[in-house]
């Protein structure tokens, strides 16, 4: 079961403040960027992420139902920040993974053992952009 929604809101107005300034650079987390499907605002929702060739992987913490989640499926893509490069992604499609296979041991015993969180989102990169939106 994924994390709790109230961790969830706890994180948007506290932690998320501060993984926000070392997501775009810092190994393992990202920066997905995307349009909410009610209000057309932009969001910025630090993550954890890993490149896998040319895809990338992000654990869904807080499962497949999160409003990010959503917002990324129902416009087909978004824009992925990562290791301070910019990326325009698409062709998402959320899976289900007990082993957590495509994640770094410390990060797959987090997912399966702490937070018993199996489901995760592959995005793919279409290229890479100068800037973001």
């Amino acid at each position: 079961m994924p994390a709790p929604r109230w961790v969830a809101h706890v994180n948007r107005v506290g932690l998320n403040r501060l993984t926000r300034f070392i997501a775009p650079w810092a190994p393992g987390w990202a920066v997905v960027i995307h349009r909410g499907r009610k209000s057309g605002r932009i969001f910025r929702t630090p993550l954890w992420a890993f490149r896998r060739g040319d895809r990338y992987v992000i654990a869904l913490t807080y499962g497949p139902e999160s409003d990010w989640v959503r917002n990324v499926l129902a416009a087909g893509g978004c824009q992925l920040q990562s290791r301070r490069r910019h990326y325009e992604v698409d062709n998402p499609h959320v899976y289900r993974d007990e082993s957590a296979a495509d994640m770094p041991l410390f990060i797959r015993f987090m997912l399966r053992r702490v937070l018993a969180a199996p489901d995760f989102l592959s995005v793919d990169i279409q290229r890479e952009v100068e800037s973001v939106v």
